[in-house]
C-alpha cells in the first residue's frame, strides 16, 4: 500500500536545476521502491535492467 509523506527537514535538496532530489532518508521512511530510477535511491534499483 502506498501512503502520501510529507517531506521534512534533510528528505529532499533543490539541484541546480531547481528540481526536488529526495535523499536515501525520504525513500527509507516511505519504505518501499518506486522504480522510478532515484538517485539516492537505497534499495538498489537498476533501471537499466528493471530489477533491484
Amino acid at each position: 500500500m502506498k501512503i502520501n509523506i510529507p517531506p521534512e527537514e534533510g528528505d529532499f535538496y533543490l539541484s541546480e536545476s531547481g528540481f526536488r532530489v529526495f535523499t536515501e532518508q525520504y525513500h527509507l521512511k516511505r519504505g518501499y521502491c518506486c522504480e522510478s530510477g532515484c538517485r539516492h535511491c537505497p534499495y538498489g534499483y537498476d533501471p537499466k535492467t528493471n530489477s533491484q
